[in-house]
């Protein structure tokens, strides 16, 4: 049994007992949450599919850890004006465990 659920404008392909990281869902660590976004389903025989999403479908997860992500340099430059500018970004992450996946 898989998902293809939507958080953070990704999609990822979700199953049980899975940990991946998304963006930040600004919730604690240790807390429970309810991913609703959830575009298909398969489900032993059955595929269901969303228009946009499934309705009634959702997927538990726990939040593991929240943390951020490696630098990213952003180096901006033009040539002939003395013009540089740098910029360093970390992306915030919340490392959730896919508890259970169920369909209403």
């Amino acid at each position: 049994m898989y998902a293809i659920i939507q958080s953070g404008g990704k999609q990822y392909k979700v199953e049980e007992g899975m940990t991946l990281d998304l963006e930040c869902l600004g919730v604690e660590k240790g807390s429970k949450v309810d991913l609703t976004d959830v575009l298909l389903v398969k489900a032993e025989e059955k595929l269901y599919t969303g228009a946009p999403t499934v309705t009634g479908a959702k997927v538990e997860a726990t939040v593991l850890e929240n943390g951020k992500g490696p630098k990213v340099i952003v180096f901006k430059t033009k040539k002939r004006k003395h013009y540089r500018r740098k910029n360093g970004h970390r992306q915030l992450f919340s490392k959730v465990r896919i508890e259970k996946i169920s369909v209403g």
